[in-house]
């Protein structure tokens, strides 16, 4: 989908301004992780459709398939506030490399995202690196191929 000039000028300056929201939301997620296995502390903030932030941490389980990734924690709370769609992500981890989302996560935010949706990878000092959801997940499979399929 073509966006013209003003209209990604405009999108930018709003991700700009929702920025600041994004990082200390994701980073105040993160303190209320529950990592008691891994001590790998994760938080996450989705942007929605309507500019409301939604945060999500980790929560782990004994039973490790059980666990929670911040990603899905934040996308639940998204639902649960009647959001329908990702317009950008901020993952919060400390670690020698930027911390992104794990491949379920991706494909969760694939759900509800764009390809062109961004996605932040930050500590707690800065912003690391950005990527987009196309990036982190190439040909990826969608709802859009759902609406596709021939019904039998």
């Amino acid at each position: 989908m073509a966006m013209s000039v003003e209209t990604l000028t405009a999108l930018d300056d709003s991700l700009a301004q929702a920025m600041d929201s994004l990082l200390l939301a994701a980073r105040a997620a993160r303190e209320r992780a529950y990592a008691p296995y891994s001590n790998f502390a994760v938080g996450a903030a989705l942007l929605d459709e309507q500019g409301r932030v939604h945060a999500g941490c980790n929560v782990e389980n004994a039973a490790y398939p059980q666990g929670q990734c911040a990603e899905a924690s934040a996308i639940a709370h998204l639902v649960l506030a009647g959001g329908t769609r990702i317009v950008a992500a901020v993952v919060v981890g400390v670690a020698d490399d930027p911390v992104t989302p794990c491949g379920g996560c991706r494909q969760r935010l694939r759900e509800f995202a764009s390809d062109d949706a961004p996605v932040w990878a930050a500590d707690l000092q800065t912003v690391r690196a950005r990527y987009t959801v196309g990036q982190l997940l190439p040909a990826s499979f969608g709802p859009g191929h759902l609406k596709l399929a021939v019904k039998p």
